[in-house]
């Protein structure tokens, strides 16, 4: 009787932890997700003070106010997300494409806020946001939708390669038209990374790859992204040949990062942030973090996105279905892709891009985007298929 009622009583208690981990989001990877921002709110307000205090009518906290609200408005969002089963987004998958493709076009003729006649972002009011945000999750959700629907015919090149290209295809021309190189370099990095995983044979994957980058160099050839293109090129190579121009940005996001050292000069004491790299809060915040926290600092920030992208791709691996798992891979992929671009940007291994550090660049919209993602994931961390560790 006596051993009845353990075995009972142990029955119980296991069914109660199915239920809990059933329930219960990824811990460790809400955990980084929060450190990760905390991080960038601090950076982002030590690299942004001097510039708004002389640009925003001596007003230090101008951006801080802003991405603080708009950082507590994405967690509200994610913790929604968190709780909502992600299966609902499949019958979403299309229309969000659609939405996209209908702002894509939109900000090309729309009037251009700028002087270099750049058409990235709509402004509603005071509110501006780039398409290319938008773009992101509609390839990624659109994708995931493709591959869990087709997967046992993704060998093929009608289902395998064919709707994915001529989606990549008509987003990148669209986004060159812009011109918009960083963000169509980011999507079709995070498109061919699903196909690949998704289980595209390398031998479409090759020749897509071929295709999509020889549709890329036409449309790159024939627009002005080709002026663009070599300007940022050229620069790259000899910043020094525009020291107070072209190559002003570059030359000195990397005095920012020489002069960091070991351990930097300390949480606040930058130099180059007062009026030497231009609106350092933005796509040079790294630059920043690598003056006022030095190398170790800098491989702290590096590490961080480093477990949570391990992380995101165990919650992939453990998600119930194919939709889950591609959908927490992409989004995954999506952050990871960008900080290393960012990143190389900022240490001038490849040309100036204009891509954002994600949780650390200023920026309402793409923050709340950002957090909205990642309450996706913690959704599909809810209906992980093993115990969680």
């Amino acid at each position: 009787m006596a051993t009845e009622s353990r075995m009972r009583g142990s029955s119980v208690v296991t069914a109660k932890k199915r239920r809990l981990i059933k329930g219960g989001f990824d811990l460790p990877f809400f955990v980084l997700v929060m450190i990760i921002l905390m991080l960038g709110l601090v950076m982002m307000f030590s690299a942004s003070y001097a510039y708004a205090y002389y640009k925003k009518g001596q007003d230090s906290f101008f951006f801080i106010r802003k991405q603080a609200l708009w950082a507590a408005m994405g967690l509200v969002i994610m913790m929604v997300m968190s709780r909502i089963d992600y299966h609902w987004l499949h019958k979403l998958a299309w229309p969000v494409m659609g939405i996209s493709y209908i702002l894509l076009a939109a900000v090309l003729v729309l009037p251009a806020h700028n002087d270099k006649g750049i058409h990235r972002w709509i402004y509603i009011g005071s509110l501006n946001f780039q398409p290319s945000e938008i773009a992101k999750f509609a390839v990624i959700l659109l994708f995931a939708h493709l591959i869990s629907k087709n997967y046992s015919k993704m060998k093929t090149f009608k289902y395998g390669v064919l709707p994915f290209i001529l989606i990549l295809g008509s987003i990148a021309v669209l986004m060159l038209k812009e011109p918009h190189v960083s963000g169509t370099v980011l999507i079709l990095l995070i498109g061919f990374s699903l196909m690949f995983i998704g289980g595209t044979p390398f031998k479409w994957f090759a020749g897509g790859f071929g295709l999509a980058g020889a549709a890329v160099a036409g449309i790159v050839i024939f627009t002005h992204a080709i002026d663009y293109a070599k300007a940022r090129l050229k620069y790259w190579l000899d910043p020094y040949s525009d020291p107070t121009g072209n190559g002003w940005q570059t030359l000195q996001s990397l005095y920012g990062i020489g002069s960091g050292g070991l351990m930097g000069l300390g949480l606040g004491n930058s130099r180059q942030k007062y009026l030497y790299i231009s609106e350092p809060q933005n796509d040079f915040v790294f630059a920043i973090v690598c003056e006022e926290l030095g190398f170790i600092g800098a491989t702290i920030v590096i590490l961080l996105f480093i477990l949570l992208l391990w992380r995101g791709f165990v919650i992939a691996m453990r998600a119930p279905d194919k939709f889950g798992a591609m959908l927490a891979v992409g989004l995954t992929i999506q952050v990871g892709v960008q900080a290393l671009l960012n990143i190389a940007v900022v240490t001038n291994t490849i040309p100036n891009t204009g891509i954002s550090l994600p949780f650390f660049s200023y920026g309402g919209t793409s923050l709340v985007m950002l957090l909205f993602q990642m309450g996706i994931i913690l959704s599909v961390s809810r209906f992980s298929s093993t115990e969680q560790t």
